[in-house]
């Protein structure tokens, strides 16, 4: 028996006597004893996984045993869950009640472990609970008292500490290692038209999990071959557009949600003949080792998102200079240790999924939150975490993919959207590059751009745009067609931030999983100066949102990018079918001006040649900010891009206005005005 074994038999048999025992008071018993009954659960599920009767079971027991692990979590059980922070406090009381749940939440990563049989993954945070019951059982034996809160709150500090080498090692793996097989051979080796499969990943499997899968299995191979084609030839083209070399690489990491193993299969095949392995991991599922809203891996069925958020900053509990410089130390390690993975790796393919009810995050009274020096800490840690991804994976030698589907909780028409949206990532590119090229034409002539919502829509921005130098062989507007980013459907600048000014105004826009009510952000000189929802009651809560979700913690950012998005197709679909609110960002940004905040989109590459498909340089590659990269880095690139798009149906106009003052309508009332764009008006007038 290995040491590790050792550790894990010691921890578990411990655990199994924690209901039996009566040590302490009742409310901290009861913490104790429900969780240690819900980690004897997963122990029995470990058991049951490695026997290899998984396998052989019925869809109605993997149903069962999926459910078992996630079962507090679940719908109305949630209310009375330790991993609730609300509920937490109210039974625990102040001291206690937000650590003791930060470390439940913890707990309840633990089915991703399981499922891989990671051992190491496994005892750690079978140690950590025993450490802390143990804690409370001496102090109140002792003293009749609970212990002291930095006590336990040490406890947590070290877990996350100690195991910092083995959370830098897995991050990094997981981003470069094509050795890694459990994914891969569920995909490649499994039955996928035997539902049952879907259950072997150890993640959440919902209805929309099911239902894809399902779904998908009753397509034609052709119609599946298109969809993994269109996908990876986005990938390709990706490289030849930008000239980068792929015959150096000879990796790719695929991110996607269950459901798409048929079409990823056939993806994983068209990506071997470009010479290029599969890297399929989880997405991480511990918040100790960054679990966050957004998926950077396989990931199943969101199993309750307002709990997600609950938890989004337990990190407070750790988070101090100590700890950044051990984690960014091991991150350092870490890619030294698979430099030679790292130096062949080409980078991210994508597969977003939409169609869920767009989440609104409930106002919660107990959730941990980053102090303001642990924000600023946070922020730098993300700086220097980005900065070391790119010494080691080249951003000049780099690029990646995205293309997004809806899911069947999308509604009763998903079929019929689910082919709308194919036909969408199908779009002819060259129809769109011509005219898309009008539009560059116009507004390279313009000093600057004036962007009006209308109705109940307050936008009113000035964007400035940079001198061209040279314009017969320069331009400040990107041609974005269908390559790294599916659909088609885009022109996009890195503004001036000197003089873009105003206010930013959406009614409602789903940015990520959360949909903003009424979000403003107001611009001076291209910094953004303030900004609110209305998703809650108070202005300090709307306020701490917009910080957290848009701005990503930063007290402020830039304006790193405007585009005009000319998908008027894509809108159409939206409006016809009522899920404009449910397309995600991908293709949310195509259907109107779209603002970004943060790096700009060529943000690490910013000396790299771009040239549109007329031969012209696209020149605003940089703003203010980023011009500071050669001789501060740290203050050029913020490590965060989130675009937020106004709809058609909230624009008034858009105008190009010359260096004399005279202006080109590009919009008006909504509609394409510049000659040439007119077929884009089409779907619209649907």
């Amino acid at each position: 028996m290995t040491v590790m074994e050792e550790r894990f038999e010691l921890a578990s048999q411990r655990i199994l006597e924690i209901e039996k025992e009566k040590r302490m008071p009742e409310q901290f018993q009861r913490y104790f004893a429900e969780n240690a009954d819900y980690l004897g659960v997963l122990l029995e599920e470990y058991k049951w996984i490695a026997s290899g009767a998984m396998r052989e079971a019925s869809l109605q027991e993997l149903e069962r045993h999926n459910e078992s692990c996630f079962i507090d979590l679940m719908g109305r059980n949630y209310e009375t869950s330790y991993a609730n922070p609300d509920w937490a406090y109210a039974q625990l009381g102040e001291t206690f009640g937000q650590l003791l749940s930060a470390v439940a939440a913890e707990l309840r990563s633990l089915p991703a472990f399981i499922y891989e049989q990671d051992l190491e993954g496994i005892t750690i945070r079978l140690e950590l609970f025993v450490e802390i019951y143990c804690a409370f059982a001496e102090s109140f034996e002792e003293t009749k008292e609970a212990p002291e809160y930095s006590r336990i709150r040490d406890i947590f500090y070290w877990f996350a500490s100690d195991y910092a080498e083995l959370t830098a090692e897995h991050a990094i793996r997981h981003t470069v290692d094509w050795g890694q097989r459990f994914a891969l051979d569920i995909i490649e080796n499994a039955d996928l038209s035997d539902i049952r499969y879907l259950f072997r990943f150890g993640e959440y499997i919902a209805d929309d999990q099911w239902k894809l899968a399902e779904h998908l299995n009753g397509l034609p191979e052709e119609k599946i071959q298109k969809i993994a084609d269109t996908y990876t030839e986005g990938f390709r083209k990706g490289f030849e557009l930008a000239k980068k070399p792929l015959d150096k690489k000879k990796s790719v990491q695929i991110r996607y949600p269950l459901g798409f193993e048929r079409v990823v299969k056939a993806a994983i095949e068209n990506f071997r003949k470009m010479g290029l392995e599969p890297v399929i991991a989880r997405t991480p599922a511990s918040f100790a080792e960054g679990r966050r809203v957004f998926r950077l891996g396989f990931f199943g069925g969101a199993v309750n998102r307002q709990f997600d958020y609950d938890h989004e900053n337990d990190k407070a509990l750790y988070l101090d200079k100590k700890y950044v410089h051990r984690m960014l130390e091991c991150r350092k390690n870490a890619w030294e240790e698979y430099k030679d993975m790292a130096v062949v790796h080409a980078g991210p393919a994508v597969i977003e999924a939409f169609g869920e009810e767009p989440f609104e995050p409930a106002s919660k009274e107990h959730l941990l939150t980053l102090s303001a020096e642990q924000q600023k800490l946070y922020v730098e840690y993300q700086s220097q975490a980005g900065a070391m991804t790119n010494e080691y994976i080249d951003p000049e030698e780099r690029s990646f993919t995205c293309i997004a589907f809806p899911v069947p909780g999308i509604g009763e028409h998903f079929p019929e959207i689910f082919d709308e949206v194919l036909k969408i990532n199908t779009l002819d590119y060259k129809t769109y590059e011509t005219i898309q090229q009008h539009l560059i034409d116009a507004l390279d002539k313009a000093a600057w751009v004036e962007i009006k919502g209308r109705g109940d829509n307050h936008t009113d921005m000035k964007v400035m745009l940079h001198t061209l130098n040279n314009p017969a062989q320069e331009t400040n507007f990107e041609n974005c067609v269908a390559d790294v980013n599916i659909p088609v459907g885009e022109v996009f600048t890195s503004p001036q931030l000197a003089g873009t000014n105003g206010l930013l105004h959406v009614g409602s826009v789903y940015i990520g999983e959360f949909q903003f009510k009424d979000l403003e952000i107001r611009f001076e000189n291209g910094i953004a100066v303030s900004y609110t929802c209305k998703n809650f009651e108070t202005e300090e809560e709307n306020k701490a949102l917009v910080k957290q979700m848009i701005l990503k913690n930063h007290e402020t950012l830039p304006m790193g990018e405007f585009a005009i998005g000319t998908n008027t197709t894509a809108y159409e679909v939206a409006l016809r079918y009522g899920i404009l609110d449910k397309f995600p960002i991908l293709i949310a940004e195509k259907m109107g001006p779209h603002f970004a905040v943060g790096d700009t989109c060529y943000s690490w590459m910013e000396d790299c040649p771009v040239f549109n498909p007329d031969g012209r340089e696209m020149v605003a590659r940089e703003n203010e900010i980023s011009a500071k990269r050669k001789e501060n880095p740290q203050e050029a690139y913020l490590g965060c891009h989130t675009d937020i798009t106004i709809p058609y149906s909230e624009l008034d106009t858009i105008e190009a206005i010359h260096p004399d003052g005279t202006s080109v309508k590009i919009i008006a009332g909504g509609r394409f005005a510049l000659p040439g764009t007119e077929k884009l008006n089409e779907p619209l007038e649907k």
